[in-house]
């Protein structure tokens, strides 16, 4: 049982990583069946499109999903036609950088996977480079064998071209080679800009090492308990309306934040060394719980209407 507990212990701890290495293998499994299964090169003039199409447009697809299914992404963008100083305001505008740029950073992991694992593998490579309509890349790959330049788009094809199997085979040997290289060196840059976005962002951050795993512990923390508890009342107020409905009678009050109150707490947050929230929820509770306690003898500020213009 210890041993479980310490498994499920990392795995929370390594959430992130996790999540990125689920990713990268379901793309490498998909790009596997793609390549294997639904991908045929055609062996004529349409080599180059075909084979530009399933190296680039499924990465372009991913990139798209990787948008969508983003929760960063929806709460940037909900509500920013109606209140464009959520994004446009002068104070926002490097959040809103900053936001983008993790949200790009997560959502190309798939895309970046997928052309990486096409090129190490080559057969989209392979069918589009056959297409490619240059005298001087063709006579280069060929190296000076008869009937290789007219026939170089059937090479993809065994049976289609009238080379011999073993010219065929060096010609092809020779472009995979060129995708292998291609995929290695966009994984080593991949790799290189990852370190050097990761050192520049840590060189910046405005916490130490501990205090900066507290507050990534904290926000995780916070955003659970934060979907546990919004989902329970929720419930609870769906389940007070309907009942009142059926049994015709007045449903007793129920405290919700207004407007104002989830405005604020959706609302872009910069780390300040100086207030040291952690969060827009935590900034907003301990605002409120402050204006309070001043505003006490006054009634200015009541916690049953903690979204007052004090709080």
């Amino acid at each position: 049982m210890e041993k479980f507990k310490a498994i499920l212990n990392l795995v929370q701890k390594q959430q992130t990583t996790l999540s990125f290495g689920f990713v990268a293998l379901f793309t490498v499994g998909g790009e596997h069946i793609f390549s294997s299964v639904v991908f045929r090169c055609p062996c004529s003039s349409w080599n180059f499109l075909y084979g530009c199409v399933f190296l680039l447009v499924p990465s372009l697809v991913l990139l798209l999903l990787g948008y969508l299914l983003s929760r960063k992404t929806w709460r940037l963008l909900t509500g920013c036609c109606m209140n464009t100083s959520k994004i446009f305001k002068m104070n926002n505008i490097c959040g809103t950088v900053k936001v983008l740029v993790q949200i790009t950073v997560n959502a190309l992991v798939a895309p970046l996977t997928w052309v990486a694992v096409a090129l190490l593998h080559g057969s989209y490579y392979e069918c589009a480079m056959t297409g490619f309509n240059n005298t001087a890349y063709i006579h280069k790959v060929c190296d000076g064998k008869s009937k290789c330049f007219q026939d170089f788009h059937k090479l993809p094809c065994d049976g289609k071209s009238s080379l011999s199997a073993s010219d065929r085979e060096d010609v092809l040997l020779a472009i995979r080679a060129q995708s292998q290289v291609l995929g290695w060196m966009l994984i080593a840059s991949i790799m290189a800009v990852a370190l050097a976005f990761t050192c520049v962002t840590r060189c910046c951050s405005p916490v130490s090492f501990l205090q900066f795993k507290f507050w990534m512990s904290y926000m995780h923390q916070e955003n659970e308990l934060f979907e546990s508890l919004a989902t329970e009342h929720a419930k609870n107020l769906a389940q007070q309306n309907v009942r009142s409905f059926f049994e015709s009678t007045e449903a007793p009050t129920m405290e919700t934040p207004d407007n104002k109150a989830w405005e604020k707490i959706s609302a872009l947050y910069k780390f300040s060394t100086k207030d040291y929230y952690y969060s827009t929820l935590h900034k907003y509770v301990e605002s409120c719980g402050e204006n309070h306690k001043k505003s006490r003898w006054s009634g200015e500020c009541d916690l049953k209407n903690p979204t007052s213009e004090l709080c």
